[in-house]
């Protein structure tokens, strides 16, 4: 095969997602390959009209042959200096059970809001768990067309909403979309469970024949599909693909991101995490793993992290996408600056694929694994133990997990009067792939206003756990030094990330 040929499964893809949106008749081709105009429809959606929205919004769509054949000069062989290269946070998205804006998602925290609710997306009645932090409201409508957002799984749907209402939030106007070099921005934004109700029907189908099968089934299933997609309708070439790390996902594609613009090789990043489990195969595993809350009488009540009345963790969906950026690189383009990425960590427990260590002999190593992530964090930030002041717990509401996480946080900061700890999941439920997301937004979030959240539900604590520590059934006034986030995912993965004010 000639080199010039574009891989098949590439030219595929794109064709189709041309298909998706571009119409027979001349009208829809030239609206689709059109580049002029507030007005036109892009590949992605309906352009916005920026003057009308407060801070300007992202570009909706962008001709997928400028993306295949940009204007580009040569390489530079020149390693960039990363010795002074800060990386700062200049906009947030999410789509969450507790609303659709940062603002709107932390009001609600702040009040104590449950977004606990009984599933009404299908009939569980049969399930011994009928609740989950639902999206009961959601639209794609002015960011994704609607032939490719029909097509598409959710927890994609939620990645490009979430994403581009980051580049809104961050001030990313169509003008200074044009102006930025496309080869020095990426997207890593990963996803836990990816496009299982896509994947899911397609095997549904194939219990017919292979013919029913959405011949998107395999492309809108695989995690990275949903940065691809996001990239290709903005034009993004810089690095970009998806990290799957359970419930530590967005933690890590976070870091990860933060790390190309200090090594140099990116400008801007998108990165957080979405997932959609919210479907009949998704609630029936966690069933059957025995992990899920069932008072299904009172959903409101259910996640309550480190109530001894705790009988497991709720599914919650959605999407957190921060925009990373480096300091010098939004000072030119006059961003508001939320706040300052420090750093983070990886460790992995190397133990069991759900458990920590048992008590007993080994109860030295239970947290071990989380002592270790976040001593490594805190040396990546460059900061100390007394630095930190406020907490955004992994914290579920399962038995162990609850427990070791608060162990290791005794054993690291037990000695700061200072330290307050919360859980987010306590009102949002646990959003797998996304709960590192949308909780580094409520970490920035109360770095900006001087506000952390109540832990909800917290009416029982464990003898075991020291309540001076936690938040209280209010919010509660905080002068955030710097923020730990922590997030741990099935296989062992633990990842801990911070963020500080910017001065």
């Amino acid at each position: 095969m000639s080199a010039a040929v574009a891989p098949p499964l590439c030219t595929w893809i794109v064709a189709a997602c041309l298909s998706a949106t571009c119409g027979a008749d001349d009208k829809d081709k030239k609206r689709c390959y059109g580049g002029g105009g507030g007005g036109g429809s892009g590949l992605f959606g309906t352009r916005r009209h920026l003057a009308a929205r407060r801070r300007g919004g992202a570009r909706s769509g962008m001709p997928i042959a400028a993306s295949l054949h940009p204007e580009r000069g040569p390489v530079e062989n020149k390693k960039s200096d990363t010795k002074q290269r800060r990386v700062v946070v200049t906009g947030m998205g999410v789509v969450t059970p507790l609303g659709h804006e940062p603002d709107e998602f932390y009001n609600n925290l702040l009040q104590g809001v449950s977004g606990i609710s009984e599933i009404e997306a299908f009939d569980c009645s049969s399930y011994p768990t009928r609740i989950a932090g639902e999206i009961k409201s959601f639209s794609t409508d002015g960011w994704v067309a609607p032939k490719l957002a029909k097509r598409m799984d959710k927890f994609m749907q939620y990645l490009i909403v979430a994403g581009k209402k980051a580049l809104e939030n961050g001030g990313i106007t169509e003008d200074i979309m044009n102006e930025l070099d496309k080869s020095r921005c990426g997207v890593l934004i990963g996803s836990a469970m990816g496009g299982m109700k896509v994947f899911s029907d397609a095997i549904e189908a194939l219990r017919v024949s292979y013919r029913k099968m959405n011949p998107f089934c395999v492309p809108f299933a695989t995690t990275n599909m949903g940065s691809a997609i996001l990239a290709m309708d903005l034009g993004w070439m810089g690095p970009n693909y998806s990290i799957s790390t359970a419930c530590a996902t967005s933690n890590f594609c976070i870091l990860n991101a933060a790390n190309h613009i200090i090594r140099g090789e990116a400008e801007l990043m998108l990165c957080g995490g979405s997932d959609a489990p919210i479907i009949p195969i998704g609630l029936g595993g966690f069933v059957a793993c025995r992990a899920l809350s069932q008072r299904n009488n009172d959903p409101t009540k259910a996640s309550r992290p480190w109530d001894v009345d705790r009988d497991g963790f709720v599914m919650g969906e959605g999407a957190g996408v921060l925009l990373l950026e480096e300091l010098e690189h939004a000072k030119q383009r006059g961003a508001e600056i939320y706040a300052e990425f420090l750093g983070g960590s990886f460790t992995c427990d190397a133990y069991h694929m759900t458990e920590p260590h048992p008590e007993g002999e080994q109860s030295a190593l239970a947290s071990e694994g989380v002592i270790l992530c976040v001593e490594n964090a805190l040396a990546d930030a460059g900061v100390t133990k007394e630095d930190i002041n406020y907490v955004n717990a992994h914290a579920t509401s399962t038995q162990m997990g609850d427990l070791k996480e608060f162990e290791a946080l005794a054993r690291c900061f037990g000695q700061n009067p200072q330290l307050r700890v919360n859980s987010t999941k306590s009102m949002t439920g646990h959003l797998l792939g996304a709960a590192g997301g949308i909780e580094a937004v409520a970490a920035i979030q109360a770095i900006r206003t001087g506000w952390i959240h109540p832990n909800i539900n917290l009416d029982n604590p464990e003898k075991n756990v020291d309540v001076s520590l936690l938040v209280g059934s209010q919010k509660e006034r905080c002068d955030v030094k710097v923020a730990l986030s922590n997030s741990f995912g099935f296989g062992g993965h633990n990842s801990s990330i911070l963020f500080a004010p910017f001065k």
